[in-house]
C-alpha cells in the first residue's frame, strides 16, 4: 500500500535503489549496489577485531542467501562500527569519547532499523563500570545514550516534520503486523490451531505477551552482566548486547530469515563453542531454503500444507533448531570472553606506549 516497512534511512537507500532502476531486477541490482560497500566495511571492521574469525561474517552461509535481499548490511555495519569504535579504534582518546561514537553509530542503526538500539543500555553500563576502576562514572555514562538519542533524533524529526502520516508509517505497520504463516516465529509454529490471522483474541495476546517477553529478556541479560562484572571486574557489553538480541529474535513474533545477519557478527567477536554456530547456521540454511520454497509455492498456486511437506519440514526445523540453539546462545554469550585482538585495542596499545 505504498509503506515502506522499515525506518527512514533504510527508506532512503530505497527510494535512492529505485531512482535508476526501470525493472524489479534493475531494482535488485542498484540495491545490491547501494548495499555491497556496507557488507565489505563489516567484514573489514571484524577483520581488524578479530583476525582471521571475521571470515566467519565473509564466507558463511548467510551472507549468501541474504546479503541484497533486505537492506540489512548497513545496520549491521552500524552496529560492528560501534563495537570498532571502542575495541579497535587506534586513538589516544578515552574510553567516553570513544563509547560518544560508538553511540552515535547505535542511533544511526536505530535509524536503519531498530535493534541496535539495544546496545545502548550494556554500552552505557561499560562505560560507568570501566572509565575509573574503582568507582561509577555516572556522567561519563550519561554521555552514551544522550548521544545516541540525539543521532536518532536529528535523523528522525526532518521527516517527522515533512510528514508525520509517513514517517509513522513504518512503525504502525510493524504495530499492526500479525502473527502469520510469513513471520517464522514460534508464536505461530507453537500455537498453529490458534494463530489464524482472525482471530483477534490470539493476535490482541500476543500484542503484548511478545513485547513483554522481549523485555523481560533484556532485563535478565543486563543482570547476568551487572553480575559479571562484580565477579570480574569487567561489564561485558559485547556479550549482553549478543544476548538481548538472542531474546529478540526468539521471542519477537516476527523471526525473518536474514536476521540471522544480525546475529553473525557476534559469532565472530565472541568465543561461543562452534558447535553451536554450526547448529545454528545448518538451522538458518533449513529455514531459508524452506521459507522461499514455500513462499514459491504459495505465488504458484501450489498445494499448501503446514503440518507437511519438505517445505513445511524445512521450515519447522529451522523455526524450532533455531529456537533451542537461541536459548543456548543466550546463555553461552553471557559466558563468553571476547574474541578481539588485543594488538589493536586502543586501551592496551595506550599501555604500550
Amino acid at each position: 500500500g505504498g509503506t515502506v516497512e522499515y525506518p527512514v534511512l533504510t527508506g532512503i537507500l530505497i527510494w535512492a535503489s529505485a531512482l535508476p532502476a526501470d525493472t524489479d531486477a534493475g531494482f535488485l541490482l542498484a540495491s545490491a549496489l547501494f548495499m555491497a560497500p556496507f557488507g565489505l566495511a563489516t567484514g573489514w571492521l571484524l577483520g581488524r577485531l578479530s583476525r582471521w574469525r571475521a571470515l566467519l561474517w565473509a564466507l558463511g552461509p548467510p551472507l549468501v542467501l541474504y546479503a541484497f535481499h533486505n537492506w540489512d548490511l548497513p545496520v549491521v555495519a552500524c552496529a560492528v562500527g560501534a563495537v570498532y569504535a571502542v575495541h579497535g579504534w587506534q586513538t589516544s582518546r578515552p574510553l567516553p569519547d570513544r563509547a560518544v561514537v560508538a553511540a552515535v553509530f547505535l542511533g544511526l542503526g536505530l535509524a536503519f532499523k531498530l535493534y541496535p538500539g539495544a546496545f545502548v543500555l550494556p554500552l552505557a553500563l561499560h562505560v560507568l563500570t570501566a572509565t575509573d576502576p574503582g568507582r561509577l562514572s555516572w556522567r561519563a555514562a550519561a554521555r552514551v545514550p544522550l548521544a545516541a538519542a540525539l543521532t536518532a533524533v536529528l535523523v528522525n524529526l526532518p521527516f517527522a516534520l515533512a510528514g508525520y502520516e509517513g514517517w509513522r508509517a513504518s512503525f504502525t505497520f510493524q504495530q499492526l503486523r500479525k502473527v502469520d504463516i510469513t513471520t517464522n516465529s514460534i508464536w505461530f509454529w507453537g500455537f498453529r490451531p490458534y494463530s489464524d490471522p482472525d482471530n483477534i483474541w490470539f493476535q490482541e495476546t500476543m500484542d503484548w505477551v511478545s513485547p513483554s517477553l522481549v523485555l523481560l529478556s533484556f532485563g535478565v541479560a543486563v543482570t547476568v552482566g551487572w553480575w559479571r562484572w562484580r565477579r570480574t571486574g569487567t561489564y561485558p557489553w559485547i556479550g549482553v548486547s549478543a544476548a538481548m538480541l538472542c531474546g529478540f529474535l526468539l521471542l519477537h513474533k516476527v523471526h525473518s530469515p536474514q536476521y540471522t545477519l544480525w546475529l553473525l557478527p557476534f559469532f565472530v567477536l565472541l568465543r561461543v563453542p562452534w558447535g553451536l554456530i554450526a547448529g545454528y547456521l545448518l538451522a538458518d540454511l533449513a529455514m531459508g531454503i524452506g521459507i522461499f520454497r514455500w513462499f514459491y509455492q504459495l505465488k504458484t498456486g501450489g498445494p499448501i500444507d503446514i503440518y507437511g511437506g519438505l517445505a513445511a519440514q524445512a521450515v519447522s526445523i529451522g523455526v524450532w533448531g533455531r529456537a533451542v540453539l537461541l536459548v543456548a546462545l543466550f546463555v553461552a554469550f553471557l559466558r563468553a570472553p571476547e574474541a578481539l585482538d588485543d594488538a589493536h585495542h586502543p586501551d592496551t596499545a595506550t599501555v604500550h606506549q
